[in-house]
């Protein structure tokens, strides 16, 4: 092989390589929150909301969550789930406050599990968005999703966001409970396009991946055929 094919050779792999860190990086930076799915929240309704992560405390395994209910929640109900125990700290009207998933066996990072609650929003939260603190427990350290974006900040500038559920107005659950397929979409679509507009550098990473792959795999290809 000569030095030229040699030098092509070399940028070949370096190419392949660095697409390939990409694609993974991208991936990896969006999975390192704690996310939430609302299945169609609505002023004034009740929503299931699943809170999902595959992640630890750098690495730790995680042991336990504790989420703090916000104002604009009238009442959660716990879903029991044989992953967790579950432990609830209730206010005086007997509605919980915080609510507590400790771990049967601690979840190893890198392993995804979920934790799920029904929240009842009260009526006048419509077409606001509703953060929901969460304290992730590990067996080394924890870490609190609790930031909240400020107006004119940048979620994705904050280290540690805590889950936001979009909540529709109470008209819009209504007009869904009748039958109106084209609200009943929107409101279905909601919770995507809160999770897309969330992790914007993610998916710009991810798209500058695929294409730097793509272009280290041509030009392995056309070197092959050279050498």
């Amino acid at each position: 092989m000569t030095t030229r094919s040699a030098r092509r050779s070399a940028l070949t792999i370096a190419g392949v390589a660095l697409g390939g860190a990409l694609v993974l990086a991208a991936p990896l930076a969006a999975s390192a929150h704690v996310h939430v799915h609302a299945d169609g929240a609505a002023a004034g309704a009740t929503s299931r909301l699943d809170f999902s992560f595959s992640h630890g405390c750098d690495g730790s395994p995680t042991t336990a969550l504790v989420f703090d209910v916000p104002e604009g929640v009238a009442n959660v109900t716990p879903v029991v789930d044989g992953v967790w125990t579950i432990d609830r700290v209730l206010g005086d009207d007997g509605t919980p406050t915080q609510v507590t998933y400790t771990a049967v066996t601690p979840v190893e990072d890198g392993l995804a599990a979920s934790a799920s609650f029904d929240a009842l929003f009260s009526s006048d939260v419509g077409g606001t968005d509703i953060a929901f603190p969460v304290t992730q427990v590990c067996e080394t350290g924890e870490t609190a999703w609790t930031q909240i974006a400020e107006d004119g900040q940048d979620p994705d500038d904050l280290e540690s966001p805590a889950p936001i559920v979009a909540v529709a107005a109470a008209s819009d659950a209504a007009a869904s409970e009748h039958g109106d397929d084209h609200g009943a979409a929107e409101a279905e679509a909601a919770p995507a396009v809160a999770a897309a507009e969330s992790a914007p550098v993610a998916t710009w990473l991810g798209g500058g991946a695929l294409v730097l792959g793509a272009a280290a795999l041509v030009v392995a290809l056309l070197n092959r055929r050279r050498v």
